[in-house]
């Protein structure tokens, strides 16, 4: 890439940053919202190793096992990819493992940079990294381990905000557990302080500039036992800050661990509930006659609405807003109105059926909300009646259903009082 479309690259990135950070709203009262604005972010995902431990003799690595039906290095990527103050995702893999890499990025958007290949060591695979970015120049790099696929997204912001100030800083965990010493014959040799001791995970962040002076210090050195960037940087002086981390951002190491990881994954998958939403529309004409039914209340007027049924529009456009959460077809499917059984009958019979079939599904009514358009008769003062008579029929407190009413300022045929119109949504929340 040529220098003036690398400056093109860069500048474009900076708006991104900028369009990011005032649409969540970093620029609010924020003391290190000037700098935010500012920083180029990247983050390089070191996905090179081989995971023996995990890979029980046979197949592909960790980061390439299937955990909740994707790939370990898919759900770190989704991470990172999908953050918002994240620019660029620089992944760093194994020469032999160019077929499963394409099979994870496939379809994922936003996209990474093409993969780079990583050297013999950990150590070796993020300074690859890091000169593939060297020529994009960012202010930011976060470095990731593959293997944790759990890292939660405020995590990841903790990290970038502590840079704003900081020019390296770690998630990390206090220690909890207490600490003991082994001696040569397998025994409890001593036990040792906790104060003070945290347990170093990813991503590990810095500014650019500094981190890669570090591991090319370190290589030109010949220091290549480093266990982790922060470690390398403490060597090279960089000042590193510790930023609460999360229990949930384990690292995959064992066949155990990935089994555990999968299980998990699934019964999150099996336990999470299935939100729906519905919507219903309904009309009816006025005919002569003295009273409607609207809501499942009964309201003297001057005229009737005309149906089969009672041709309680609200309670109709509400049946319909359940059918549709549920996928279950509409009122007119199943009560036609050919159908002499359902002449004149009420609306709230429907509405029941309706409430029915959420329940065989295994399912709940979260709330419903009903609009009524008209110019007469007055909703305001049947409002309260109406509420409780829906959360009678679908057997759900008078707190989750909503009553609205509105004119259509004269328009229409409901401006003219030729009839009533009414919409409606329900929320249904089904077994996951």
């Amino acid at each position: 890439m040529s220098m003036p479309a690398v400056s093109q690259v860069r500048n474009w990135l900076r708006a991104k940053t900028f369009a990011s950070a005032v649409a969540r709203g970093y620029l609010v009262g924020s003391p290190i919202a000037p700098r935010i604005t500012s920083l180029l972010t990247t983050a390089v995902i070191v996905a090179g190793g081989q995971g023996v431990r995990a890979s029980r003799g046979a197949g592909l690595p960790k980061q390439y096992a299937r955990i909740g039906g994707k790939p370990v290095l898919a759900w770190t990527l989704d991470a990172f990819c999908g953050h918002p103050r994240v620019d660029v995702v620089q992944v760093v893999i194994n020469a032999d493992h160019e077929e499963a890499y394409a099979a994870v990025i496939r379809g994922l958007a936003p996209a990474p940079l093409p993969p780079v290949v990583g050297g013999a060591t950990r150590q070796a695979s993020v300074l690859a990294g890091l000169m593939a970015l060297r020529q994009m120049a960012p202010d930011l790099v976060l470095i990731h381990d593959a293997a944790r696929p759990f890292v939660e997204s405020a995590v990841i912001d903790r990290v970038i905000n502590v840079l704003a100030q900081r020019e390296a800083a770690i998630a990390a965990l206090a220690v909890a557990d207490t600490l003991k010493r082994a001696g040569p014959d397998g025994l409890v040799a001593a036990t040792v302080p906790r104060d003070g001791l945290w347990r170093a995970q990813t991503p590990q962040g810095f500014r650019f500039p500094a981190i890669l002076t570090a591991h090319a210090k370190a290589r030109d050195a010949g220091r290549l036992d480093f266990t982790d960037d922060a470690a390398l940087a403490e060597w090279a002086g960089l000042a590193v800050a510790l930023v609460p981390g999360s229990e949930a951002n384990r690292k995959l190491t064992t066949a155990e661990d990935i089994d555990m990881a999968d299980r998990e994954l699934c019964r999150r998958v099996a336990t999470s509930p299935d939100v729906r939403t519905g919507n219903g529309f309904d009309v009816h004409r006025f005919v002569e006659g003295d009273h409607v039914w609207l809501g499942g209340v009964r309201i003297p007027h001057t005229h009737r609405l005309d149906g089969h049924s009672d041709a309680d529009v609200a309670l109709h456009a509400l049946t319909d807003a359940l059918l549709g959460a549920i996928g279950d077809g509409d009122i007119g499917q199943h009560f036609p109105p050919s159908d002499a059984r359902w002449k004149g009958a009420a609306s709230k019979v429907f509405l029941a059926d309706a409430a029915r079939r959420v329940v065989e599904r295994g399912g709940r009514i979260g709330n419903v909300d009903v609009t009524i358009l008209c110019e007469a008769p007055r909703i305001g003062p049947h409002r309260e009646a109406m509420r409780t008579a829906i959360a009678g029929i679908l057997g759900i407190d008078a707190g989750r259903v909503a009553v609205k009413a509105t004119t259509t300022e004269q328009l229409g045929f409901t401006g003219r009082r030729e009839g009533i119109a009414a919409m409606a949504t329900a929320t249904v929340v089904l077994p996951g």
